[in-house]
């Protein structure tokens, strides 16, 4: 067999089962789509759970992959380990219904033996244990010996996972020689050694597990075939494990050139340069698919990913922020057989470089702290690092717990799990409870919902039709009629589009004769339309005949505003970069709201900018055209898609003129000059690294303009401006005489509290070296108490000066002292704190001057007594 590099292998992989009549797909977004059992996918059957549990189509009944996967259970044993990684690629090729054991087997031998030339007398197949049928293929039709062949159990060799579709495993074992052996006679596939390496794993899902463990024959028989790219590129290169892999190695020596280190000549050093190396791979595949750093979910455990890369990195002395250089490695290994890293190069870059100037605005500070933590538990003899303190670490600095738990057992400490688990659990039921009032679509509802068909929707082109009404749902409950009250309304057609895509639900009229119905909203669930109505006359019944219409004058502004959002994506790519992903949207008849990748908030010049570019545009009254088609030629075209978005064999792409081209299922203007006008709001912030633009079109802008008109001839009227034009002018002139009557009064209030300081001057008592001054100011504020202090310092450098303003019952010390003073030793500072303290208040300041607040106004005078005999 000759070396070959990761990325030929899994091209080589691909070619060959689409020889074999399978459909190539490219690899499934990381993000799950309509999963919620999976945070990300983790093997190469995940995305396609459907097409083998019948609940969808699959696109043909053959198909093979390359499919990205996370897996983060052990995420604290890699890097100590060579054999532990977080990043990796399944090859696979899969039967729906059409081919079984003997077509699988026969094509997993060929391409092992024939294609990657891989010796056949190093490969051991492995069977489950009463899997008759496949020691018959491998035997008779392979020609193996049959002592070649190793029967497992169902530990081992048989794939379920609960109850549903399950079934025996055939695997492949490649030896890599006795060096690898534990040296024991038994010594074979499935021993725990290393010498027997798995780089094939054929699943053919033939029975279903009713949960109790009984198992019945299903008639459509599958086959899930899995295959770690890195683990068969380890045999084709003759490595030890992944890290050793071409496209990875070339990662790890950038970061030992960055560390300046060798990798094997440090175990500590290694544990550190595998750590960074794989995590780097991870965290630019995630963000490539649309995650984001943030406090949960997914978006957690890239920012576990790349904090413990950041801190792994520092302890390989590299001390700057370098992850966002290294992923550049990254994407130059990989965007070939992944485009979405090169057209996404710029955001993943900068979402890396902004989450490690965030970790580096912690780190250091987090580590001194967990560090007096493990100190002070040692010094306690305790081996446990409290719950509490890990809780403070997460919640007050943003450590992450699992980033504590590993410093903590450096340390030889094990940390408070309990405790933690306890204090994080108060604090998402605080959160949650205050979410308590947020409701949905009940399940009890979605249960009488089962079995009725899926809603034909015509409203893209029609605003009212006849249509069946299939089910009425009042109270969760199923009902045949209807006479008063709110319900639920399932028609077989309607015109009314459903909430999805960020668009609002239309509302409407549904009618049969005397009975009516207002439409409040519409939903829409598996294809199913939900009108939420409200009975105004009649009874509705079950199989009623009806007419449905919407609200036209909802439903022209809510698609302008829907099409303005287009607009605006293709608008912000243009002035900000191709960075900008869509990261959420929402639309209705006022306004559209579109939140997005962009990690600065806009100048007034690019929002200008902005606005510009789409009123040109809607100038141009370019034609928008609307295309039923399917995803590659959607894309080719240079259609939009939403990160982690499943698209089916069939997509609506909206194309507006020359300026942008988006798949969605949204209602549209057909002429971009529809929108009449085009403003933004607003724009703001949502969450690290994304932004909000609230904006809206045609009416909702000639509301703008004449609300603002409105208040600038109201400004107009209270400036006293006879042109509603001038009063910018008359602003500035309004601005210049308050500024200039701020003087006059500063300069008044300082010539009161000159005569004032006079005054008191006339009466101050010589006390040792200084002359003292000391006064009650009922009525006077603490500025012109202030004053009174300055002035008199300013003149008489020995003097001394403590005066009490009680202005509208708050009484505050304001003390000063001369410059001679202050050199015999007087201090404005400790003064004021000892006669603060007596009427139960405290402050402080400078020598020269300072300030204290009281608290108690009967004991003022006692107060300002007690300064003689400080100064004595």
């Amino acid at each position: 067999m000759e070396w070959t590099g990761l990325n030929e292998l899994r091209e080589k992989y691909l070619s060959f089962f689409e020889s074999k009549g399978h459909l190539r797909l490219q690899s499934f977004s990381l993000v799950p789509n309509n999963d919620k059992s999976l945070l990300l996918i983790n093997s190469g059957m995940a995305p396609m759970k459907k097409f083998f549990t019948g609940e969808e189509e699959p696109p043909r009944k053959r198909v093979t992959t390359c499919q990205k996967c996370i897996r983060t259970p052990d995420l604290e044993r890699v890097g100590h380990t060579a054999r532990h990684g977080t990043y990796f690629e399944m090859l696979g090729n899969f039967s729906f219904g059409d081919y079984f054991k003997k077509e699988a087997i026969a094509w997993a031998w060929e391409f092992l033996t024939k294609c990657l030339e891989i010796p056949a007398d190093r490969l051991y197949p492995s069977i489950y244990e009463n899997d008759e049928e496949a020691f018959e293929i491998w035997t008779k039709d392979i020609g193996l010996d049959g002592k070649k062949i190793t029967r497992l159990g169902k530990a081992d060799n048989f794939w379920e996972h609960g109850s549903g579709p399950c079934g025996p495993c055939s695997e492949i074992y490649f030896d890599r020689g006795e060096k690898y052996g534990c040296g024991s006679e038994n010594c074979g596939p499935g021993c725990d050694c290393d010498r027997f390496m798995e780089i094939w794993n054929n699943v053919f899902s033939q029975f279903n597990n009713d949960g109790n463990g009984n198992y019945t024959e299903l008639v459509q028989k599958n086959i899930d075939t899995g295959m770690g790219l890195e683990r068969l590129a380890c045999v084709m290169q003759g490595v030890d494990n992944l890290f050793e892999v071409d496209t990875v190695q070339k990662i790890l020596k950038t970061v030992c050139s960055y560390a300046n280190k060798s990798y094997g000549d440090n175990a500590k050093d290694d544990v550190s340069i595998r750590v960074v190396t794989d995590h780097i791979r991870s965290a630019t595949f995630m963000i490539s698919d649309g995650v984001i750093p943030s406090n949960e979910g997914r978006g957690y455990v890239l920012r576990r990913i790349l904090r413990r890369a950041a801190r792994h990195g520092k302890l390989l002395g590299i001390d700057r922020a370098f992850l966002h250089e290294l992923c550049e490695v990254v994407i130059g290994e990989n965007e070939k057989a992944y485009p979405e890293l090169a057209e996404k190069h710029d955001y993943i870059i900068k979402v890396i470089e902004i989450e490690e100037e965030r970790f580096a605005a912690t780190i250091d500070s987090g580590l001194a702290i967990l560090s007096g933590m493990t100190e002070k538990a040692k010094q306690n003899c305790s081996k446990v690092l409290s719950g509490e303190d890990a809780f403070k670490l997460y919640d007050t600095f943003g450590f992450p717990i699992d980033l504590t738990r590993e410093i903590a057992q450096e340390a030889g400490l094990e940390l408070d799990d309990e405790t933690f688990t306890k204090l994080m659990k108060e604090q998402r039921d605080r959160a949650r409870n205050a979410r308590a009032n947020i409701s949905g679509w009940s399940d009890s509802s979605k249960t009488a919902l089962s079995g009725i068909s899926q809603t034909e929707f015509v409203g893209y082109t029609n605003y009212e039709t006849e249509a069946t009404v299939k089910a009425i749902i009042y109270e969760d409950e199923a009902v045949n009629e209807i006479s008063e009250g709110e319900c639920s309304v399932i028609l077989d057609k309607t015109v009314c589009y459903g909430e999805g895509g960020g668009q609002v639900g239309d509302s409407g009229l549904i009618e049969n004769g005397d009975t009516s119905l207002i439409v409040a909203d519409t939903k829409k669930t598996d294809g199913i339309y939900i009108h939420i109505a409200t009975v105004t006359n009649g009874t509705l019944k079950v199989g009623d005949k009806v007419t449905v219409k919407i609200d036209e004058e909802k439903r022209e502004a809510t698609r302008r505003n829907h099409s303005a959002l287009h607009l605006l994506q293709a608008a912000l790519r243009k002035v900000l970069g191709s960075h900008v992903e869509q990261a959420g949207s929402y639309v209705d008849a006022e306004r559209g709201r579109f939140d997005f990748s962009h990690f600065a908030p806009m100048s007034k010049e690019e929002i200008l900018a902005v606005e510009a570019l789409i009123n040109a545009e809607i100038m141009s009254d370019a034609e928008v055209e609307t295309v039923e088609t399917d995803i590659e030629t959607a894309k080719k075209s240079g259609a939009m898609a939403l990160f982690g978005e499943k698209y089916g064999s069939t997509v609506r792409m909206v194309k507006m003129g020359e300026f942008s081209t988006e798949l969605c299922g949204g209602t549209h203007i057909d002429r971009i000059a529809k929108l009449g006008l085009f403003k933004i709001i607003s724009e703001s912030s949502v969450a690290a690294g994304v932004r909000r633009i609230e904006c809206t079109t045609g009416n909702g802008v000639l509301k703008i303009m004449a609300e603002n008109e409105a208040l600038i001839y109201e400004t107009a009227g209270i400036l006293k401006a006879q042109n509603p034009m001038d009063i910018a002018k008359r602003a500035h002139a309004v601005l210049d005489e308050s500024k200039e009557l701020k003087v006059q009064i500063e300069q008044a209030s300082k010539e009161m509290a000159k005569k004032k300081a006079n005054e008191l001057i006339s009466s101050a008592k010589t006390v040792g070296d200084y002359t003292l001054i000391t006064a009650k100011l009922d009525g006077e504020s603490v500025d012109f108490a202030r004053n009174v202090c300055d002035f008199a310092r300013d003149v008489y450098a020995n003097a001394v000066c403590v005066l009490a303003s009680v202005c509208d019952g708050k009484l505050t010390f304001v003390a000063g002292c001369g410059a001679q003073a202050v050199k015999n030793g007087a201090h404005a500072g400790k003064l004021i704190k000892e006669i603060a303290a007596v009427t139960g208040g405290g402050g402080g300041g400078r020598p020269d001057s300072a300030t204290a607040g009281g608290k108690n106004l009967d004991k003022v005078d006692e107060a300002l007594a007690l300064v003689n005999s400080l100064l004595s």
